[in-house]
């Protein structure tokens, strides 16, 4: 688990040997977290590491749809994503696959929940990876830390949008 002094922080749990659950709470209606996470547009203003620059490729938010998303990193080094969308259920879940090309074959199926309570929105999320190796390779790529930075730029985004 990442440890901050900070209030509001993702927070990472084990459920079982091949998933990984991640979780944040923002302080806006579920419908707008929703938004910004499925519009290809804010996408890149949120998605990964601030030393990266995200482009959408592809993004076909429908059951059975594409997704691909391109990191590119100022010395020209670039990561591409993707996946097929299994489920979306607007605004509170979306289930897809998740590969990274750089590792083709190591799918995991993510599994992203919206939960709003008195305004405020719980997003959690969870990967199932195919082995403990996967998941294991994942935890040592960065991910907590990935994610909990994406997590910190999709909280100021949304607060820009509320404001708006």
């Amino acid at each position: 688990m990442i440890v901050t002094d900070r209030k509001n922080v993702a927070k990472f749990t084990f459920p079982s040997d091949l998933e990984i659950a991640m979780s944040r709470v923002f302080d806006v209606p579920r419908e707008l977290v929703f938004q910004v996470c499925t519009d290809p547009n804010l996408v890149p203003q949120w998605w990964g590491p601030r030393g990266l620059v995200t482009t959408v490729d592809k993004m076909d938010m429908k059951p059975g749809g594409v997704w691909r998303f391109v990191q590119r990193g100022p010395d020209g080094s670039e990561y591409a994503f993707h996946g097929v969308y299994r489920e979306i259920v607007p605004p509170t879940r979306i289930v897809d696959t998740f590969e990274f090309e750089g590792m083709p074959g190591h799918v995991i199926i993510e599994t992203m929940i919206f939960e709003e309570h008195e305004g405020q929105t719980k997003l959690m999320g969870t990967s199932l990876f195919q082995t403990i190796e996967d998941r294991d390779g994942m935890l040592k790529s960065g991910m907590q830390e990935g994610w909990a930075e994406s997590m910190d730029r999709l909280e100021e985004l949304l607060q820009k949008e509320k404001s708006l």
